[in-house]
């Protein structure tokens, strides 16, 4: 049988075919109820999980203890959903419906015609996702802003916990050591003149590594000599240092490439540009005239930063002069940035239009940026800020419990 996948999902889906159950109240929470046939449901899931994958269940008095506090947990936050007025409008519903179609290859059609084609109602489904895309909303809203991360708490995390440390990526250097630093500073002058490093290493060098161009081994940071792991710390590929002083003499590094999962390299372009933005008193026809003007001025010789802080409405950049910073691609509106990649670096674009209103911009520079420190970096706060975040919700779902009045009713 073919597997279905529910990507996002945070709760077990009843896939089963439907039961027609005489119901009865189970538990009063609050204000609501969960209903017995909601436990069968939710215990013939589980024992099929369990099944399927070889392992031996609990005892039905644990299962059913278990099931009913997950219940009384949901209810309790879709309760808080309904005070607060959290929605999710079937446009939303259908999106993710499309998006689940979508990661088992199948169009939503298709989907829904294999689902009840395997004895699975689709409207219920579709239901039992609502649900658990309220309790997410609601635990987003409840959590999140309880979750704080200090700068001092990030940096600890980075220099001390190991699953951070296994995302450093191997570092290639190479290495030319002298016995003096006047000898040290000659060689610097030669790479500034363009002279090779590697063949500078095999002329120079003193090291064992000379007649390999002067290359060491593939290392972690962590692996290497404090000397060398301080000054790559946060360097981009191509990097070359001043002399290093050691014991053995005066090294000059160079960072030749990296490796690692999180490796990667960015395109990057630095542009200004000056905006305008069509109003009740000024009309697009008359907005487009007047950048134009603003342009020709600009070509003729004016200054771009004064005429981006006079006339530019964009109330991020006119101030510093229209400049936009250092971005890659995915940044911009799709008109801006197949403008930027079409204009060459010192040229100034025609006046174009986004849904932002009228533009024109020029490409200062353009750079391909190492970004693996940010991508680390990135990783790393994600994954403190998922660990702090389980803690939080784990430490809020059991206030909402101990203040909830729940009772269990006997059963026949």
């Amino acid at each position: 049988m073919k597997k279905i996948k529910y990507y996002f999902l945070l709760l077990p889906l009843v896939v089963n075919a439907e039961i027609k159950l005489l119901d009865r109240i189970a538990v009063i929470v609050d204000d609501g109820v969960i209903m017995e046939s909601q436990i069968k449901s939710q215990t013939a899931e589980i024992l099929e999980q369990y099944k399927n994958q070889n392992i031996n269940p609990p005892s039905k008095e644990i299962l059913r203890e278990e099931i009913i506090e997950k219940l009384v947990l949901d209810e309790l936050q879709l309760q808080m959903a309904t005070r607060v007025g959290i929605r999710i409008s079937d446009a939303e519903l259908n999106q993710t419906f499309i998006r689940i179609a979508s990661g088992n290859n199948m169009e939503l059609e298709e989907f829904i015609d294999y689902l009840r084609s395997q004895g699975t109602s689709y409207e219920n489904l579709r239901e039992n996702i609502r649900r658990q895309m309220l309790i997410q909303r609601v635990q987003q809203g409840r959590v999140s802003s309880e979750v704080s991360i200090t700068d001092k708490e990030f940096e600890g995390f980075l220099q001390t916990d190991d699953s951070i440390k296994s995302l450093e990526p191997e570092i290639q250097l190479g290495q030319i050591l002298v016995k003096t630093k006047e000898e040290a500073n000659e060689i610097l002058l030669k790479l500034d003149s363009g002279e090779d490093f590697q063949q500078l290493a095999i002329n120079f060098s003193k090291s064992s590594s000379a007649r390999n161009g002067g290359l060491l081994d593939w290392k972690r940071p962590s692996e290497m000599a404090e000397l060398f792991a301080n000054a790559v710390d946060g360097k981009d590929k191509n990097w070359i240092s001043k002399p290093l002083e050691s014991g053995a003499g005066f090294h000059i590094i160079k960072l030749i490439d990296k490796r690692g999962e999180l490796v990667e390299f960015e395109d990057q372009w630095q542009v200004r540009h000056i905006l305008m933005i069509p109003s009740a008193i000024r009309t697009d026809e008359e907005t487009y005239e007047e950048i134009t003007s603003i342009r020709e001025r600009f070509i003729d010789g004016e200054s771009f930063e004064d005429l981006a802080k006079e006339f530019s409405e964009d109330p991020g950049t006119s101030s510093n002069g229209g400049d936009l910073g250092w971005s890659g691609k995915g940044r911009y509106a799709p008109e801006f940035e197949a403008t930027m990649l079409l204009t060459a670096v010192g040229e100034t674009s025609e006046v174009f239009e986004t849904q932002f209103g009228y533009h024109f911009l020029q490409v200062i520079d353009k750079r391909n940026k190492d970004i693996t420190n940010d991508l680390i970096e990135n990783r790393a706060y994600n994954m403190l800020f998922s660990r702090k975040y389980d803690e939080a919700l784990e430490n809020t779902l059991r206030s909402m419990r101990a203040e909830a009045f729940v009772e269990i009713k006997e059963l026949d």
